[in-house]
């Protein structure tokens, strides 16, 4: 794993435990990539993210992995979040999340938030298990 780069905003506690989570869910390539390519404009949002949505939320105890995942699948959804949920769907599946369990996701999504951001969904998620297939 490589090293975390040497900025301020990457230095507390916080950060460190949420960034652990956080390479277990999202992956470790992708997450110390987008460290790396962070500059001085977005070194801030890393640590945003990272100690607030991973380090504080992620690591507490009242809901698994798994329930959290499938919670963001149906709020980046609802939200039509294309690109985050690209990556969140990724993330589900390591967390256990199964396609019939996202596809389910997807359905009720449809219903309550509407059948264009339901489709985006399906065909967001088609990519992502082509690309996973295809490995």
């Amino acid at each position: 794993m490589p090293d975390t780069p040497d900025r301020p905003e990457y230095a507390s506690d916080l950060f460190k435990c949420g960034l652990a989570v956080r390479r277990e869910v999202l992956g470790a390539d992708y997450v110390d990539a987008s460290l790396a390519r962070a500059d001085d404009f977005m070194a801030g949002f890393q640590q945003l993210t990272t100690e607030i949505a991973w380090g504080s939320i992620w690591t507490r105890p009242g809901l698994d992995r798994k329930t959290r995942s499938m919670l963001n699948l149906a709020m980046l959804t609802a939200l039509n979040r294309p690109n985050e949920l690209r990556l969140h769907i990724k993330g589900a599946a390591n967390n256990g999340v199964t396609r019939d369990e996202m596809k389910e996701i997807f359905l009720a999504c449809c219903v309550y938030a509407g059948v264009p951001a339901g489709l985006d969904a399906f065909k967001v998620a088609s990519e992502v298990f082509r690309e996973a297939d295809t490995k």
